[in-house]
């Protein structure tokens, strides 16, 4: 829940709610942890009620539809079967893919112009170099 967070900022949250809430803090996190405890046993008693009801064994991420689907409804030959024509594309698309970084980092390496090796001293251009003024200095 708070993995975007750093240090910094979850203090910055906490010195927050305690102002918000001040000597109230602790009863208001204590409310707070027997809710979610209160949402977790609802949780689980829903579960063990749709387990009973049909008769296998479900847990709660089991409930997804895909999941749901995937683990009651098809066998794993039907799986299989729908899973087979996609599989071969995906292997096309990605050898496709692989073909193309191969070329690239050809052209890549043929375009680096800092490891290739200088033959050729630089060509000074004939005309005077073109002043530049700064319009912001004035």
């Amino acid at each position: 829940m708070f993995e975007n967070l750093n240090w910094w900022e979850i203090g910055a949250l906490l010195m927050l709610a305690l102002l918000i809430f001040g000597e109230r803090l602790p009863k208001v996190l204590g409310d707070g942890l027997r809710m979610l405890r209160g949402l977790r046993s609802m949780a689980q008693n829903a579960t063990s009620d749709l387990s009973r009801e049909l008769g296998t064994d479900i847990q709660l991420e089991d409930l997804h539809p895909k999941a749901f689907i995937r683990k009651h409804l098809l066998s794993e030959e039907d799986e299989q079967a729908l899973r087979k024509p996609l599989q071969s594309l995906f292997d096309d698309v990605k050898q496709d893919l692989n073909g193309v970084k191969s070329e690239l980092s050809d052209v890549a390496s043929a375009a680096d112009f800092k490891s290739a090796p200088k033959t050729t001293a630089p060509v000074e251009s004939p005309q005077p170099a073109q002043q530049r003024y700064d319009l912001d200095a004035t």
